[in-house]
């Protein structure tokens, strides 16, 4: 009788066997935006979101995929890893999940994100393996599996904090002991001031407990989203900025909208493109506070009548040694 993989990963994702740890990633991106339950318009959407989760766990995961890579090249090979038709055997650990999130004041904050973090031991791991081996001869019960989770948040959150409702398809056992993905709502208060990657803790909202045993704990890492004009690094914030020629050129003050509020700054004079001005402390309010560093970007206005052509020349003509290239 010949073997078969049940599943291709490769095929599922869309890339070759030598594609880069990148380009796995930017590829279970895409097909996450596409197929997000939550947005998608597919009627398999769940279905298809539940098996690139598993393509990517095994793929994105160095040793899983060194184990799938020998099953590919060796199908007739009995390894009990990724063969065969169960998916209990299948490698699928549920360790990728998806999540949507929109303010308590009903705000959406970019729907889905990808790329949440591994649960420690999948399905339950070894607990549930010992349970199954030993349970006819003695009722022990074992915590839960802690879970790991990040989400994106918008800066604004950092420095006013907020309750997200937040929505996680959260892998675990139905009541045949078969490995199933469930969806669920919290509640997460997230206090103003997190820094970049740090934690918050959810007591008893990870994995169930086996035979009575209590739920394990989530963790969700707090990641700030980037935009094209913010971006944050650890508590520092990083701000962009138009300024015109003028203001760049003379050194004036203008008044700015940023993320800590309305500031007014005096331009460096004959400040550069990309040149960075830092406020002190106005960064994410820590307990270590962060900087605000404002990059200055220099917007050139269109020249589209006569008067502003003019103007231009006018520019040039004061300016007729300068150039650029030299």
């Amino acid at each position: 009788m010949t073997l078969s993989m049940a599943k291709n990963y490769y095929e599922d994702l869309g890339v070759s066997r030598n594609a880069t740890p990148d380009e796995i990633k930017k590829a279970y991106r895409k097909l996450a935006r596409k197929y997000h339950p939550d947005v998608s318009k597919e009627t398999d959407a769940e279905a298809k979101m539940q098996a690139i989760n598993v393509a990517y766990d095994t793929l994105s995961n160095e040793e899983k995929k060194k184990q799938y890579d020998f099953e590919l090249d060796n199908p007739y090979a009995n390894t009990g890893g990724f063969g065969g038709q169960s998916t209990a055997q299948s490698g699928f650990d549920g360790s990728q999940f998806h999540r949507s999130y929109s303010s308590s004041g009903g705000q959406d904050f970019s729907g889905f994100e990808d790329l949440f973090g591994r649960f420690g031991g999948g399905f339950g791991g070894g607990h549930q393996q010992d349970f199954g081996q030993r349970g006819s001869q003695q009722q022990r019960s074992y915590k839960g599996e802690d879970q790991h989770a990040s989400i994106e948040i918008p800066v604004s959150i950092g420095y006013e904090g907020a309750t997200q409702s937040i929505t996680l398809q959260i892998p675990t056992y139905n009541a045949y002991g078969e490995p199933e993905v469930q969806r669920k709502t919290l509640q997460v208060k997230i206090p103003k001031g997190m820094k970049e990657g740090q934690q918050i803790r959810l007591a008893k909202q990870g994995q169930a407990g086996i035979n009575g045993g209590e739920n394990g704990d989530l963790y969700i890492e707090i990641q700030y989203q980037d935009t094209d004009r913010i971006r944050v690094e650890g508590t520092d914030v990083y701000y962009t900025v138009d300024v015109t020629p003028w203001e760049a050129a003379l050194g004036q003050s203008i008044e700015i909208d940023t993320p800590a509020g309305k500031v007014k700054v005096t331009v460096p004079q004959n400040a550069k493109p990309n040149q960075q001005l830092r406020l002190k402390d106005k960064g994410i309010p820590h307990k270590t506070p962060g900087h605000l560093y404002l990059v200055i970007n220099i917007v050139y206005p269109k020249a589209t009548t006569e008067t502003q052509q003019k103007a231009y020349q006018q520019f040039a003509d004061a300016f007729n040694d300068f150039n650029p290239r030299s």
